[in-house]
């Protein structure tokens, strides 16, 4: 499964199946997690066989069966939301190719003392939930692409692939409070993307943002654009 195919295959699922996962996929986390807090400055943490932390009063959301999860940690620092969403999402996508299913988590779970480990500074952000789903989960509602974008028969048809990518990007509740713009001035010879989130007052909309810059970059290519700097 290409990493086009598992953005297109992957919903959220919050009812799981009692089943290990395979020392295989572990391990292919575990390097993915290893890369991911070295690039992003993240403090991100696989959590396997604990089910407790998303039982209980907090639990709510109808999650249910889950053994498994990665606890999103980082420092706060400028951009480290966006940085939470953009590669935790690698690593949700990473896990669909590996035949898992996920759900990011911003409230219905609980820290579980031993689980995992925080430095000075840090706190938990978000979990997501791992494993093996009772269902592959369902397609929500999505945006026109023209509501969370400028994209048009004059843009270019990567910049459409890039949009329909990141408009099946997870977001809190589904809220999709992003908008990407094709500019007409040139980065380094490229065409450049302005990425924006929109206010909400559910709020996650930096780490909806990051998700949604990842989904664009897979769909559009890196290499056809950049993107503005603020």
């Amino acid at each position: 499964m290409t990493l086009q195919e598992a953005i297109k295959c992957r919903h959220s699922v919050r009812r799981y199946v009692s089943r290990p996962l395979t020392p295989e996929c572990i391990a292919a986390l575990q390097a993915k997690i290893d890369e991911c807090n070295r690039l992003g400055d993240l403090h991100i943490q696989l959590v396997v066989g604990d089910t407790r932390a998303f039982s209980g009063i907090m639990a709510y959301g109808k999650f249910s069966g889950v053994e498994n999860y990665l606890v999103m940690a980082c420092r706060k620092t400028p951009g480290c939301k966006e940085r939470i969403g953009y590669y935790g999402e690698q690593l949700v996508l990473l896990a669909q190719t590996l035949g898992l299913n996920t759900c990011w988590a911003g409230l219905s779970y609980r820290s579980v003392k031993g689980t995992y480990t925080l430095l000075d500074g840090e706190r938990v952000e978000c979990m997501i939930s791992l494993g093996y789903g009772e269902t592959q989960g369902v397609q929500s509602k999505r945006k026109a692409i023209e509501e969370i974008s400028n994209c048009s028969d004059l843009t270019p048809q990567w910049f459409r692939r890039g949009v329909e990518a990141a408009n099946l990007a997870p977001t809190a509740i589904n809220q999709q409070k992003f908008r990407f713009e094709y500019l007409q001035h040139h980065t380094n010879g490229k065409p450049t993307v302005r990425a924006q989130r929109l206010f909400s007052m559910v709020g996650y909309t930096e780490m909806d943002l990051g998700i949604a810059k990842l989904h664009f970059e897979i769909g559009a290519g890196r290499e056809n654009f950049e993107w503005e700097q603020a």
